[in-house]
Parts: structure tokens; sequence; C-alpha cells
């Protein structure tokens, strides 16, 4: 069961979730062991349904979509404090059952996150699509796909990720920080990751927007607004009258009073003022 309301989403531009009817599929992997999750709504309830070589394997195929879905996320102490804020509320009282979209896995946050890095997402969808050809797992069927590893990236050289779309310098950052992360140096996995963070910041071209988009998408931090989209800098320029787009700092400044929640507030605020966000 979900902590409150919930509606099952669509499928991810990736590919890798699908939504077939009433059912997302998801395929992950468990160390090496393939496991293939459904999830749909029956009675009220979030039912899932996993297919594994092992229980080990199904339990953790499950807890990952879980939290994919953001069925941990407690909203309800969100929504009462700011029901009747003037940027969130209205959004809050309409969208009750509006959650975050996660990745299941913090490497495949943090790839897409330097894949997406100054490009239309259009274009970083298909390149993340190259790269799960290229580079992900499949199922023994050969339908489904994973992303890959940050062992499988750590392997590769710099124009071999190229050769899937993306930049030079974006290509060398995703290489250094797969190998940080497949030979142990970063655990996205901590519980208190704020020294991962900053050893990943030291790697040229991964930026601050990067780690709030791993923070919050693939690590659940609702605290860590990615402060640098586009979308953020837009509405902030209007909302704060500044004529302008804001800079990141003015962004987060703009929604520190909704600490601890200043993520879920950023996802909100765009849903209450999307035609503030298509200014400039």
């Amino acid at each position: 069961m979900p902590v409150g309301r919930f509606r099952l989403p669509g499928g991810s531009r990736d590919g890798l979730t699908r939504r077939r009817g009433n059912v997302l599929e998801r395929l992950l992997h468990h160390q090496e062991e393939p496991v293939l999750v459904r999830s749909w709504i029956a009675a009220g309830s979030v039912r899932f349904q996993a297919e594994a070589p092992s229980r080990q394997a199904c339990e953790y195929g499950i807890d990952r979509m879980r939290f994919a879905l953001a069925l941990d996320l407690d909203l309800a102490p969100f929504m009462r404090r700011f029901r009747r804020d003037p940027l969130v509320g209205p959004a809050i009282r309409q969208r009750q059952w509006y959650r975050p979209w996660r990745q299941p896995e913090p490497f495949e946050s943090l790839a897409w996150a330097i894949t997406e890095q100054l490009i239309e997402a259009g274009a970083a969808f298909e390149i993340q699509k190259r790269m799960i050809r290229r580079f992900g797992r499949r199922s023994e069927c050969g339908r489904r796909s994973n992303s890959p590893t940050a062992a499988a990236i750590a392997r590769r050289s710099p124009p071999e990720i190229q050769s899937c779309g993306l930049a030079e310098r974006r290509a060398i950052a995703l290489l250094c920080a797969a190998r940080e992360v497949a030979d142990g140096r970063i655990d996205l996995h901590s519980e208190e990751p704020e020294k991962d963070w900053a050893r990943l910041r030291s790697i040229p071209n991964v930026g601050s927007w990067t780690i709030e988009k791993l923070a919050w998408h693939g690590q659940g931090r609702a605290d860590m607004l990615p402060a640098g989209d586009l979308a953020y800098v837009k509405i902030v320029g209007v909302l704060a009258g500044l004529g302008r787009r804001a800079t990141e700092d003015e962004v987060r400044e703009y929604f520190a009073p909704y600490a601890p929640y200043q993520a879920i507030a950023g996802m909100y605020a765009l849903r209450g003022a999307a035609p503030a966000a298509g200014r400039w």
C-alpha cells in the first residue's frame, strides 16, 4: 500500500519501464539474477508480482520498484503544512495522488542525469536508449532490457560511450563516475551520501544539478531540488518578478521556505504554474 493516494504512472521515456494496460513492467537485476517486476492497482492497493530464479531476487526487485513508484514517501506532512500555500496549495488540493517518479537504481539516475546535461530531453532519451542497447542487460527472451551497470560502463572507452551520442566531456564524466562506483570508492546506496556527492563533484563536468538529480530521483532525498532545471530557472524568474531566468542559487533560495520538502514543492509548483514555466 502507498502512504496516501496513488495513481499508476505511465511508462518511462527511456523505454525501460513499460505500461501494458493497467500493469507496469520493469526488468531489474539482483547481482546477476534477472527479476521481472509487475505492478498494478487492485481493490485500493498496489500489487506486485516478481519473477526471478530466487526469492531474494524477487524481494529485491519489489523493493526497488516500491522505491521507484515512491510508495514509501509519506506526503501527508507536506500536504498539511502547505495545503493553503499560494504556490503549491492549489496543486496539492487538486492532485493528492501526484507522486514523483524515481529510477529504481541510483546509478541509473546518475548516468541518466549526465546524459541529460545541457541538451533537450528528447535527445537525451535517445542517447539513453542507445546506451541500453549497447551496454545494457537483456532478459532471456530478449524482449526486455535493463540499464547498464556501473561496471559495464567502466569497462568502456570514451569513444565507445560517445558513439551513443554523448558529447566527449560528458562521456568522460560518465566513465569516471562509473569507475568510482564500480571500484567501490563511491556507495550510491549509502544512508549518508554527502561524502559520496563530494567525491562525485570532484569529477569534471559533474556539477550540482547532476548531484541533485541523483539525490532526488535516485536516492529519494526530498530536500534536494534540481535547481538548475530549465523549468525551475524559468518559473522562479517569473514568480519572483526577476524579469529574467533565475540563477540556481536564486531557485534554491526561493524554495528554501519549503524545507525539508524543496523537491516535492518544486514538483507541485510546476504542476500548479505550468504556463509561467513556458516564458523566456
